[in-house]
């Protein structure tokens, strides 16, 4: 445990203490001068913070100054009707400089102090503790999306975003917790109140029948006392109260209160010259006293005079000599090349006539939708979809845009806005006017249409997407077809780190002591690049912490985790009723166990040409017939002829899926409808 932690644990525990345990008056003193000078140290903090959450340990600590604060009240009366009236020199002096020779003075002035803090300062500062807490609340959905687009456009990292989100989510406790602590203040004045008259009527009491003193004797004494007690511990409440109206009302700033307010207040030369003249103006007014206005109009006419001159020679100085000694001395430094060396993952480039679909304030909703694109990997694929770093690039054409993985395409598009793209999907014979094109993501034909003849369309059949889905449908697509790409160590890690927050067990068992994040990275990878989810992650970590004693060849460990997922694999690729099952034929999968062969830089299946060709050829008749009956092709094997069938047949039909009987869900019916041989 750290020190600071001891001595606040010691400290309150002490101000518990005060309440139990008499005090003799010397030390009562000290924690009176000492309770005013917390007071005045909290005031002069809040004064100097640029933003409300550099304090924002002040909800915590008004609990426990007003704690500390009431236990001096207690102790206090204790010695006020059980001394006599004395209290120690502190309240004696300040009663007596209040009171000054008069009671009712005294009590009057000492009722408005509580007043002012009361009805004035606490509850100002309350209701805007309220309000900012409302709309700090309100605000956070709205601030969370900004984190998101700047984090989507690679204006910020990751970790700038994390902290910025941790930011919003303080800031909204710290008002929350302001709202409450504000009445511990009020509480404070209120029982201050009862607390003065108790000691009033106490007093009297006590001197009168205990003490054997006249009326007026007794009233002069214990108001002494109770009006100096009253002063001790509210003018230090109200320094705390003004402190918690500083700083609830203090709004994010880089500097100070105090530059904020010169800057702000009294760097306008023209206010302190006019605010001068009518001063003057007003001696004309019979009755004010014309000398105390002269030297106030003086001072304020000549300051804005003086500040007036300051600026106009600012302002005629040779701004260009400056400029130019900047840029010598840029030129003389060494130029800093690590910013050229980043290569951002994922990058989406466009023309200028995309420009207006990205920014927010011509209507544009591209980054929204980009927004909606990561959640939808996390949901779909199980990835951490990096931030999509997304630029105009005057190279390109006015319409035209660019997907970059790693600073390398991998696709590019182009659109026609204020139209529609419009695609034939089912086959309608009816046709409408339009210019043709390819549709980009799957390459269909399609015809660009006027928003006029968008309803049209939909009614004759046709699909029909606006540009902004074009490019994020386009954009979704490449991201599927090279997730495995994106999943890097780092993703490795978040992912894991956020499955030990809910499977603690099971990653400390398996990460780092059986595998590296390097190693989870390859199983990964390699169900990514054949388009199985990894959501299920714990399954997968299972999985390797079952079979890592048996093998850690990746390729091996895959196909075990393979089948553990048999249930998402059979979902995602052989439910519905456009899906064909193909078969290997069991003589096909008996070769390709015979040509497989493991050396030194791996497993490798080697095929005469002739064999390869013919179940190249076999295959690609198979896949285009089942295409054309409007069907997709799932291939089935042995569990130890699919990785093999898969790299060969990866050429001509990379994105036929290839499963194993092993990864088939046992409730699942299959109906072979073709059969793959040589």
């Amino acid at each position: 445990m750290k020190k600071s932690d001891l001595a606040t644990s010691a400290i309150i525990i002490a101000v518990i203490l005060i309440i139990i345990i008499p005090l003799p008056t010397w030390l009562l003193d000290a924690l009176l001068i000492m309770n005013i000078t917390i007071s005045l140290f909290i005031m002069l903090a809040s004064l100097f913070v640029k933003d409300a959450l550099e304090f924002s340990v002040l909800p915590t600590l008004l609990l426990i100054t007003t704690l500390f604060r009431l236990s001096l009240n207690l102790s206090s009366t204790k010695l006020i009707l059980g001394n006599g009236g004395d209290a120690g020199h502190v309240i004696e002096t300040f009663g007596s400089f209040v009171i000054s020779g008069n009671l009712v003075v005294g009590i009057v002035a000492f009722v408005i102090i509580v007043a002012i803090q009361f009805i004035v300062i606490t509850k100002g500062a309350e209701r805007v503790s309220e309000v900012a807490a409302r709309f700090t609340l309100d605000a956070m959905p709205g601030k969370q999306m900004s984190i998101d687009a700047d984090l989507n456009t690679g204006a910020i990292d990751e970790a700038t975003a994390r902290q910025r989100r941790a930011d919003i989510q303080r800031e909204a406790d710290f008002y929350g917790a302001m709202d409450g602590a504000s009445k511990f203040i009020k509480g404070d004045a209120i029982l201050s109140i009862i607390i003065t008259i108790v000691n009033i009527v106490g007093g009297l009491i006590i001197g009168v029948t205990m003490e054997g003193m006249e009326i007026g004797e007794a009233v002069r004494v214990y108001t002494l006392a109770t009006v100096g007690d009253g002063l001790v511990s509210q003018i230090p409440a109200l320094l705390i109260s003004t402190s918690t109206g500083i700083i609830v009302t203090r709004s994010a700033s880089d500097a100070s209160f105090g530059v904020d307010l010169s800057k702000q207040l009294l760097g306008n030369p023209n206010i302190m010259l006019i605010c001068g003249g009518v001063l003057v103006a007003m001696c004309l007014i019979p009755g004010f006293p014309k000398l105390q206005l002269i030297v106030i109009a003086a001072i304020l006419v000549g300051t804005g005079m003086v500040m007036r001159r300051n600026i106009l020679k600012e302002a005629e100085a040779p701004a260009q000599e400056d400029t130019a000694a900047q840029a010598a001395e840029e030129k003389r430094k060494p130029e800093n090349v690590l910013n050229l060396l980043q290569v951002e993952q994922l990058e989406l480039e466009f023309g200028y006539g995309i420009l207006p679909m990205v920014d927010v304030s011509l209507g544009g909703d591209l980054l929204d939708r980009i927004i909606m694109i990561r959640r939808q990997c996390a949901i779909d694929l199980g990835i951490i979809l990096p931030s999509i770093r997304m630029r105009d690039n005057i190279r390109l054409g006015t319409n035209e845009y660019r997907i970059m993985i790693k600073g390398v395409e991998v696709a590019r598009g182009e659109i026609m806005p204020d139209h529609y793209l419009a695609i034939n999907s089912d086959g309608v014979e009816e046709t409408i006017t339009g210019i043709e094109t390819i549709e980009p993501t799957f390459g269909l034909p399609a015809l660009w249409i006027t928003k006029k003849q968008r309803e049209k369309a939909e009614l004759l059949g046709y699909t029909t997407i606006d540009p902004p889905s074009v490019i994020t449908t386009h954009l979704m697509e490449v991201i599927k077809n090279n997730a495995s790409e994106l999943m890097n160590r780092q993703q490795v890690q978040l992912l894991i780190e956020n499955l030990a927050q809910q499977q603690p067990a099971l990653v400390e068992e398996v990460v780092p002591k059986m595998f590296t994040y390097g190693e989870v990275q390859k199983v990964l990878v390699r169900l990514l690049r054949e388009g199985i989810p990894i959501k299920n992650l714990g399954t997968i970590i299972e999985t390797l912490a079952d079979y890592g004693a048996v093998t850690r060849n990746p390729d091996e460990l895959t196909e075990y985790v393979r089948q553990s997922l048999a249930r998402v694999i059979t979902s995602r690729f052989l439910e519905g009723d456009d899906v064909a099952v193909v078969a290997l034929d069991s003589k096909v999968e008996q070769l390709i166990a015979e040509k497989t062969k493991r050396t030194e830089t791996g497993v490798v299946t080697i095929l005469e040409p002739a064999q390869l060709q013919s179940l190249y050829k076999n295959t690609k008749e198979i896949i285009d017939r089942m295409a054309m009956e409007g069907k997709k092709s799932v291939a089935l094997t042995a569990p130890a002829i699919r990785p093999r069938f898969k790299k060969l047949i990866e050429q001509i039909a990379p994105n036929l899926p290839v499963l194993s009987y092993a990864e088939i869900d046992q409730n699942m019916e299959l109906h072979i409808e073709n059969i793959i041989k040589i």
